[in-house]
């Protein structure tokens, strides 16, 4: 860029073809200022648009050509250089609409006349008028004239790689890009002895599908043929991440293709996976969805869901761990779960603050669905994740695996956009459209997009466009619904096939060589088999899970001196820092919390459990939405200077604290963050992660995640999960959107020791829980814990506890109710309840001062793993009790009853009636109107604690 000096005008210094790139720059700045560099921009803001004529061109553009008898330039001619620079901008932006990218020809033709020079009045003799630097400034000493530049780019443009950069508005990373895309050098060709390699994975990848499929008739697979490219493409990143440092390599995809990248990427032995075909059930007579192992515990999954792990080095100084994820049949739902592994990789936990995080520890490779990108809400949720600071992992390579079908469906039904990969736009990810039949633009792809995601720490999309062999499974027959399509797959050469032709063709290889590399394969496969014929039983089966044993007990009360020491240091912030005044008068009321005759509140409970287990070396992460402050501003555990906005976290300050503390306001989604934060905690198990809804209610747009990945992950993959679950629940009059967490949900999921269900009544029940589910990470206890939490109790003093009870407690899995049950002998009846309904009981009860000989009741604090041998020994005592009530607040198709019933009746002393007290079925959970739940409400808690022995029985008219 040239300098400006003084007042002269910067124009004066451009003379010729400058003048004429300048022009061009001038154009381009006109359409969008931000296509231009910042040197240009400043130049165009500042001076407006560059002279047409005069001494600004005394030089002509051509050879003098362009100069009239007069010495003024030839304005047409000029015209013509700043036409042809919208025509280089026109290849670069809409190439892709003219690109090789379509292995079986059967994409609609598109309308590229604007990538013609006729489109723009051009013709050849124009363009070869103007030197090729005037219009493209990417050429290189092979590229003379404009003409020239054109063909280039064109060949460039709407070759087998198709490019969609524009809408990436970082200048600096829209021309790296660019750049990359036009050089020949960058990303490098693939050399001879890579090439030949190239075509013995290709060779591998098919004959592993075509063994298997000759070997295990009629069984499903989901094959990758016609995107068999996949396999060394992975195999590329892998090599280019790991030599950039990433020691964690974290892979998730759908079922297609899994079993071969299990095979060759993961390096899972093929007589393991020929194992798991031999002996699914009924293999003999239809498709196996059988499981690979059945034992208690441990129900396995269907082969092509299953994830794996490997290590793998190089030399002394690369290697790094690779990990697939395990994925159920919800294609797209393991993307946030594998971006949380990602994070969980990157951040270093073992220092107070926030964990330190160091993106190039691990790199993030996921793999999609060409209908499911566009069609699953998870998709956009996920690509959201990539500028969070609680959620994003440096950049994420994207590959569709695209065989233009969704199950039967055609593209034109499955999404309203031109490409798969549009919804990636809105995201400004990088898009690089390749031919799956061509594996050498396929690996200078992937470099690409590996280059970039390192340099730039951004998602990287690539859309591999293939086809597919067979139908959905190959027991489908696709020809019923495509039959036009199934036409062309059937007389399409596969890709391993074509690409041997060509380097024959090219003399890199020759027939003998092929044949070698094509009997070795088989061989290798044919010694598998014979392996695992061999070994009959079934590694799977062989798997010994023993039944579930009692959570092992871990105290978790802490000195009196430790918590008014922690609670005195929480008290602390900066000289110069403002907190909110009405805030601060709320915190400093803390200080005596646990004084003799002051009680500790829910908010405080949960600040302190988290200092006690931060001073154990234990790493928090804590994210939802408002998690910071939280839905009922009760935690405040960032404080905002009241003056300037600045941020203060007590806890990342606190001198006992001897591991990280990670708190993140998350964005306005529930299914993503859930699955992410499941990630986080399955890949940092020493981790207590948790999870807060803003409210319960919103956990239902989770429910992907909760029934695939957090109830069901232990036992389809043993994956150890100790994630906890915040969900505001309670019937208070605020309508039917902001009542229930659907305890009954969570509860119907219960089984085998899966998780944990609690429903508490008190601040230090919920202090030690949260200090139990931390010391049970890491552990084979490990479970993760679905907590009703509260809303209106949060600030209830009945919901208070003494300092004595945090100090010398622990968490009790039932509780009784104070000053009932005092005369064993006259309890007729004990009502169990639990959460909101036992506090409106006991006010009940406090408030109208009745003889309450006759009444005992119990809380239930855990429902699920259910507490039976607890809740008997409180019967035990009771040798009169002639009926046990469930008290609830919610419907009767609803909250805990129907888990609860046949439960208490197995508990129940002989001859006494379990029944229930509540509301009545309902469709919704409540009613929206405040006087109808207040009134359901009294009505309740009346029915409940009003005797019903003969003396009041009414006895007619």
């Amino acid at each position: 860029m040239t300098i400006v000096e003084g007042n002269k005008k910067p124009w004066e210094s451009y003379y010729g073809p400058n003048m004429g790139y300048v022009q061009e720059q001038y154009e381009l700045f006109t359409q969008d200022p931000g296509s231009v560099t910042p040197a240009y921009r400043e130049l165009f803001e500042q001076w407006g648009a560059p002279p047409m004529s005069g001494r600004d061109a005394r030089t002509t553009l051509n050879s003098g050509n362009a100069q009239s008898a007069s010495g003024s330039v030839d304005i047409q001619l000029l015209q013509k250089a700043v036409t042809a620079g919208k025509l280089v901008w026109n290849i670069r932006t809409y190439g892709h609409l003219a690109a090789d990218i379509d292995p079986l020809g059967i994409s609609e033709d598109t309308d590229t006349s604007l990538l013609e020079p006729q489109h723009f009045e051009l013709n050849e003799e124009d363009l070869k008028a103007l030197p090729a630097s005037l219009i493209w400034e990417g050429a290189d000493g092979q590229t003379a004239t404009g003409w020239d530049a054109i063909q280039r780019l064109r060949q460039i443009y709407t070759g087998p790689m198709a490019y969609e950069f524009s809408h990436v508005h970082e200048v600096q990373e829209r021309e790296w890009l660019n750049r990359r895309a036009e050089s020949r050098t960058s990303p490098a060709p693939l050399t001879p002895k890579e090439r030949k390699a190239l075509l013995e994975r290709l060779v591998e990848v098919e004959q592993f599908e075509d063994y298997l499929h000759k070997t295990f008739v009629g069984q499903k697979r989901f094959s990758i043929e016609g995107n068999d490219v996949l396999v060394p493409m992975l195999d590329e990143a892998v090599r280019i991440m790991a030599e950039a440092g990433s020691s964690h390599i974290l892979m998730g995809m759908a079922h297609r293709g899994r079993l071969n990248v299990l095979a060759h990427v993961l390096g899972k032995p093929y007589s393991k996976i020929f194992s798991e075909f031999h002996h699914a059930p009924n293999k003999d007579l239809v498709p196996s969805e059988g499981s690979t192992g059945i034992n208690y515990g441990w129900t396995g999954d269907v082969k092509y869901h299953m994830g794996a792990n490997r290590f793998v080095k190089d030399g002394e100084t690369v290697q790094a761990r690779l990990t697939l994820a395990n994925n159920p049949s919800h294609l797209e739902y393991v993307n946030p779960v594998v971006q949380g592994f990602a994070r969980a990789a990157q951040d270093d936990r073992r220092d107070p603050g926030y964990p330190k995080q160091d993106v190039t520890k691990a790199a993030t490779i996921l793999m999609h669905g060409d209908a499911a990108f566009p069609g699953e809400g998870i998709v956009a949720e996920t690509l959201n994740f990539k500028a969070l600071p609680g959620y994003q992992n440096g950049g994420t390579i994207h590959i569709i695996v695209n065989n233009r079908l969704g199950f039967t469906t055609d593209s034109s039904d499955s999404r309203s956009t031109y490409y798969a990969s549009d919804l990636a736009k809105g995201y400004e990810i990088p898009i690089v459209h390749v031919n799956a039949d061509n594996p050498d633009a396929c690996i200078a792809a992937i470099r690409m997009a590996a280059e970039y995601r390192n340099r730039f720490k951004k998602d990287f999309l690539i859309d591999l466009i293939g086809y597919r062999r067979y139908g959905h499974n190959e027991t489908d027959d696709p020809e019923t619904t495509q039959p036009i399509v199934y036409d062309k797959v059937k007389n399409h050469p596969t890709v391993s096939h074509l690409y041997q032709d060509q380097l024959k063709e090219e003399s890199i290889i020759d027939d003998a060589s092929i044949t070698s590399i094509r009997d070795g394969v088989t061989n290798k496969l044919k010694e598998a088999y014979d392996q695992m014929k061999k070994n009959e039983v079934h590694e799977y089966y062989q798997r010994k899970i023993s039944e579930p044993e009692a959570v092992t007990i871990t105290p978790t009360a802490v000195p009196l001196e430790n918590l008014r020491s922690i609670n005195a240091d929480l008290l602390k912030w900066p000289e110069n820092f403002n907190v909110y005044p009405k805030l601060q008068r709320i915190l400093q009321r803390r200080s005596t919390s646990l004084n003799e005759g002051e009680k500790v509140d829910w908010s405080l409970a949960e600040t302190l459990a988290f200092a006690t287990i931060l001073a154990d070396g234990k790493p928090i992460r804590i994210s939802g939405q408002d998690a910071e402050r939280a839905t009922f501003a009760h935690r405040n555990l960032v404080l905002h200077d009241s003056e300037n906005g600045a941020k203060f976290c007590p806890l990342h300050h606190l001198p006992q604290a001897r591991a990280s503390f990670a708190i993140y306001n998350s964005p306005l989604s529930e299914e993503s963050v859930v699955g992410f934060e499941y990630g986080y905690n399955v890949y940092s198990p020493d981790t207590l992660v948790i999870w807060e809804a803003q409210f319960g209610d919103f956990a239902n747009c989770a429910q992907v995640i909760f029934d695939q990945f957090v109830s069901a992950g232990r036992a389809k993959w043993s994956q150890k999960s100790s994630l906890v679950m915040l969900l505001p629940h309670a019937n208070e009059g605020q309508g039917p959107e902001h009542t229930s967490a659907r305890l009954e949900r969570f509860l119907q999921l219960c089984a085998e020791d899966n998780m944990t269900v609690a429903n508490l009544s008190s601040a230090s029940q919920y202090f030690h829980l949260l200090r139990r589910q931390a010391s049970l990470t890491e552990t084979e206890d490990a479970r993760p814990l679905v907590m009703m939490s509260p809303k209106s109790l949060i600030r209830n003093p009945r919901v208070a506890s003494p300092a004595v009870e945090f100090s010398e407690g622990k968490f009790e899995l039932v509780l009784e109710q104070a000053g009932l049950g005092t005369q064993p002998d006259r309890v007729e009846r004990i009502i169990l309840c639990s959460g909101k309904i036992a506090i409106d009981l006991e006010d009940a009860i406090e408030k109208d001062k009745a003889d309450r000989s006759w009444l005992h009741i119990i809380r239930v604090e855990q429902l699920y793993p259910f507490p039976a041998e607890e809740i008997k020994r409180i019967l035990a005592r009771f040798s009169n009790v002639t009926e046990l009530v469930w008290v609830q607040e919610e419907n009767k198709n609803m909250g805990a009853w129907t888990y609860m019933e046949p439960r208490l009746r197995e508990v129940a002393p002989e001859g006494t009636t379990v029944r229930y007290e509540g509301r009545p079925e309902h469709a919704s959970p409540s009613s929206g109107y405040q006087l109808v739940h207040s009134m359901e409400q009294q009505q309740i808690i009346t029915s409940a604690l009003k005797q019903t022995t003969k003396n009041n029985i009414p006895l007619g008219r």
